[in-house]
């Protein structure tokens, strides 16, 4: 059937707008940040400088005109930070966030169980109560067009206020509950 207007619709529109990396926000993900994901999950053998380039955790924010979700310059801890000057690796993600503002965050947890040590990656979606209503709904409906990139992540946290994220128990409730005896080299309570 023809259509008696001006424009026309291209009748693979649905396909080319679900293939392209767009979400219901028509927020992209950077190239950037699928090469970081990439690097994080994949643990290859390295050579002990390589290693300390390795990121620990990195954050995620929407560019300035809001059309992409990049990777949020200086808002990242490498591996060679820990010991150094960063003591705490999950405390100093923790500080990255920003009180007022959503972001994605990344979180490459080391723990262990009462059977064995574990690494895992940790997709945080952070939305704190107080952030902007406009900040909120950009970053949920741009979300699974994130996640759709960060494929075989295990654990998916939703947090909404510093209370239920500075304490690292809950992240270790994430990651098993129970069976998780420590985080990060400390022994959980």
């Amino acid at each position: 059937m023809k259509c008696k207007h001006k424009y026309q619709l291209d009748p693979k529109w649905l396909e080319n707008y679900l293939c392209c990396g767009l979400c219901a926000s028509g927020v992209a993900v950077n190239d950037e940040v699928i090469k970081v994901f990439n690097e994080m999950k994949v643990r290859k053998s390295s050579t002990p400088e390589e290693v300390k380039k390795r990121k620990k955790a990195v954050l995620f924010c929407l560019s300035p005109d809001k059309r992409e979700i990049i990777v949020e310059p200086e808002k990242q801890i490498l591996v060679g930070d820990i010991g150094c000057t960063v003591e705490d690796p999950y405390g100093s993600f923790v500080k990255l966030l920003p009180l007022n503002d959503c972001r994605y965050g990344l979180y490459d947890a080391t723990y262990e169980t009462r059977e064995s040590k574990k690494e895992d990656l940790v997709f945080i979606f952070w939305a704190p109560d107080n952030a902007p209503l406009k900040s909120k709904m950009i970053y949920a409906s741009s979300k699974d067009a994130i996640k759709k990139k960060f494929t075989g992540i295990k654990h998916e946290w939703q947090v909404n206020s510093l209370e239920d994220i500075k304490d690292r128990t809950t992240l270790a409730d994430r990651l098993g509950g129970s069976v998780v005896v420590s985080l990060e080299g400390t022994k959980l309570k």
